[in-house]
């Protein structure tokens, strides 16, 4: 399976912890529709530090449970630090794969996947087939995940104008689909599950100073596997600390993409 390509920092956990607050203000439907409701059994596949699974163990309460599973050691510490000093009590949290998670076939309500598809191209059925497995019947599967050659940012450095082809064409060279999102309803039909919902919306987001997006947080792989130079690098972090000086704030523009699989 493809390598993680983020590196967890401070300034990345914050990010995750914004798209989790962005995620429920914009998906309180959907969450609904696919049963994150109190005392629901989800998991939170792909969890990276936590943040959504946070989010989600306090949807479903005390009597509900979270099984936050991830792969990457780095990532896994940074989920125990969240997870603590959030205070919730009902994350369980677990190392795993996207295609061997651990978790018994049939025992959860809800299963979601955000943002992992696109980093695992070729095998991104093979993943919602295991996903799928995971459910009980009457169960879902929740998917988010991006069209990357669709990102924007509005008042951003001239400099930072090639970022996100950089970053696209990166994913590319390594087999993966950087329009991935495009895809999430069929993959959900193709694991033999009911497509309930589909749909597709713009995150539209103000970055604060500090935070940077993921393409920010790839730069060391990029970088390791030749995708850019070292003078790429420095060019775009005095960019972002330019930006983080304007009082006007960049705003990120990313196609999202939701979907919704029933178990039958």
């Amino acid at each position: 399976m493809a390598e993680y390509t983020l590196a967890v920092s401070e300034a990345e956990i914050a990010r995750y912890r914004l798209m989790a607050q962005t995620a429920l203000a914009d998906e309180g439907a959907q969450l609904a529709l696919a049963g994150v409701v109190a005392g629901a059994t989800v998991a939170d596949v792909g969890c990276g530090p936590a943040a959504m699974s946070v989010e989600l163990a306090r949807m479903v309460g005390p009597d509900g449970c979270v099984v936050a599973v991830e792969r990457a050691e780095e990532a896994r510490a940074a989920a125990r630090q969240v997870i603590a000093e959030s205070g919730v009590a009902n994350v369980d949290l677990r190392e795993g794969t996207a295609t061997e998670t651990g978790i018994e076939p049939g025992s959860v309500d809800v299963v979601m996947m955000r943002h992992v598809l696109a980093h695992n191209g070729g095998e991104e059925q093979l993943i919602v087939d295991h996903l799928a497995s995971l459910v009980r019947p009457g169960g879902a599967v929740y998917l988010v995940d991006v069209d990357l050659t669709g990102m924007r940012m509005l008042d951003s450095d001239p400099e930072l104008s090639d970022l996100v082809q950089r970053y696209a064409d990166f994913h590319g060279s390594r087999g993966n689909d950087p329009m991935v999102g495009l895809r999430l309803g069929q993959l959900l039909a193709e694991a033999g599950l009911v497509v309930e919902s589909f749909t597709g919306s713009y995150a539209i987001i103000e970055m604060p100073p500090g935070i940077r997006p993921p393409l920010w947080a790839a730069r060391d792989v990029m970088l390791a596997q030749g995708a850019v130079t070292e003078a790429d690098v420095s060019r775009w972090g005095a960019a972002f600390d330019r930006l983080d000086g304007q009082p006007v704030r960049p705003t990120i523009f990313a196609p999202s993409f939701l979907g919704i699989g029933r178990k039958p």
